[in-house]
């Protein structure tokens, strides 16, 4: 097969890879390489109804039953690449078998970043990357044994997330974050403030500016309690790990191919050698906004389609405009487009109500918006992101002022 395409990561990325291939025409052999045995499944739900039991693991499934057969894709799950040979185009496998390649697509995703200290390895002790991760995390909350307080080590998106759904599964769950604020990465102060607090009001207890010197275990080698830098212990029986993911660069690095916080790529998802894409958490891809490494299932489908259309020689860059949710607790949080420092920001709406939405300015046009319970909203704002629209900041601030008329899609300059 050596026409064929082989792609090794079989997550959102690797997926919609496959299946756009197959929509724009491309009739060489795929071979899908996943390396858990599950068959591809949503991660969302993880973070969120898994954990409190009103999502199932049957309706987790990335795409129905038939769908890799009759699209002619070669699923092959519990598969582990091991080495890439791009002079001949091969991809060596655990098993000691090889596949020989025409193309090459690494959607080989990311890993939980480890907490290094004493005790991580500790029984009760979780990451959440992976379906099993989350089963395992849903057992220590629902099980004949119960964890009752939980300590969350990170106040990113997925940290948050989880405490949401602990809580709501009746655990007294604690945050703690090393900076200063909650998703410093993704929020000025002003959301970050809102965010905390809306957490504090559902009773989720925030330990801000604090690290983690070891977690602490009992006489049967289960974690206790955490240890903080100022001396402190927080009593727990459950701690789970959110503070940032690496990208599973290794295969790409000992290849060769050029890597930088991620496997760089251009818009169309072309890595540094011939005959091999990359998609997904993975990518660190050039767009229109600068270089990115984009944590979303949309960067990742959206950069799967790019990549695909590489494969039938029409090349199509990515150019939609990023977004990414997150649920905790009733909140349904909506980012979209690359905020930087020095917008303009305006606030139409009120946080109190829990329904606002911001948005940035810059050079008077929306580069940017974060929606909190209003969908709709959100999705007018990537249509005003994507047009750059010209928008007064006295219009946008007005709840009652109509923006629609401003959402035609502008000549980019």
């Amino acid at each position: 097969m050596a026409d064929a395409l082989v792609i090794v990561g079989a997550s959102y990325a690797g997926v919609q890879l496959a299946a756009s291939a197959r929509e724009l025409g491309f009739d060489a052999p795929i071979v899908l390489l996943g390396d858990e045995a599950h068959a591809p499944y949503q991660r969302p739900p993880l973070s969120k109804g898994l954990l409190t039991g009103k999502t199932a693991v049957d309706q987790l499934a990335l795409r129905g039953p038939d769908f890799f057969a009759e699209q002619n894709i070669d699923l092959r799950l519990g598969t582990r690449a091991t080495a890439l040979d791009l002079a001949a185009r091969r991809v060596q496998l655990a098993d000691g078998s090889h596949l020989d390649y025409g193309w090459l697509a690494l959607a080989t995703g990311a890993r939980c970043r480890p907490l290094n200290v004493p005790g991580a390895s500790l029984q009760g002790v979780h990451e959440l990357r992976t379906l099993d991760d989350a089963l395992a995390v849903h057992a220590a909350v629902s099980g004949a044994s119960q964890a009752t307080r939980a300590c969350v080590v990170g106040g990113g998106f997925i940290g948050l997330e989880v405490a949401a759904a602990l809580t709501a599964a009746g655990a007294l769950v604690t945050v703690l974050e090393g900076q200063t604020r909650l998703l410093a990465r993704s929020f000025p102060p002003a959301m970050s403030d809102y965010v905390a607090a809306a957490h504090r009001q559902r009773g989720v207890a925030l330990e801000l500016g604090r690290g983690v010197q070891a977690l602490l275990a009992n006489a049967a080698g289960h974690v206790q309690s955490v240890l903080l830098d100022d001396g402190r212990q927080l009593a727990c029986e459950l701690v789970v790990l959110g503070i940032g993911v690496l990208p599973n660069v290794e295969l790409a690095e000992a290849a060769g191919i050029a890597c930088a916080g991620g496997i760089l790529v251009d818009a169309c998802g072309r890595t540094s050698a011939p005959n091999v894409l990359a998609a997904g958490d993975v990518a660190n891809m050039e767009l229109p906004h600068g270089r990115l490494r984009l944590e979303s299932i949309q960067a990742a489908n959206d950069g799967a389609r790019a990549a695909a259309s590489v494969l039938v020689g029409q090349p199509q860059p990515l150019t939609a405009v990023p977004w990414f949710w997150s649920e905790q607790h009733d909140l349904k949080l909506q980012m979209a487009g690359i905020p930087a420092h020095g917008d303009q920001t305006v606030l139409r709406g009120d946080m109190a109500d829990d329904r606002f939405t911001l948005f940035y300015l810059r050079d008077g046009a929306v580069v940017a918006a974060h929606s909190v319970n209003r969908p709709a909203e959100h999705m007018l704002a990537r249509k005003l992101i994507a047009g750059r629209a010209q928008i007064p900041a006295e219009t946008l601030a007005d709840p009652a002022a109509d923006l629609k008329p401003f959402s035609i899609l502008q000549p980019r300059g």
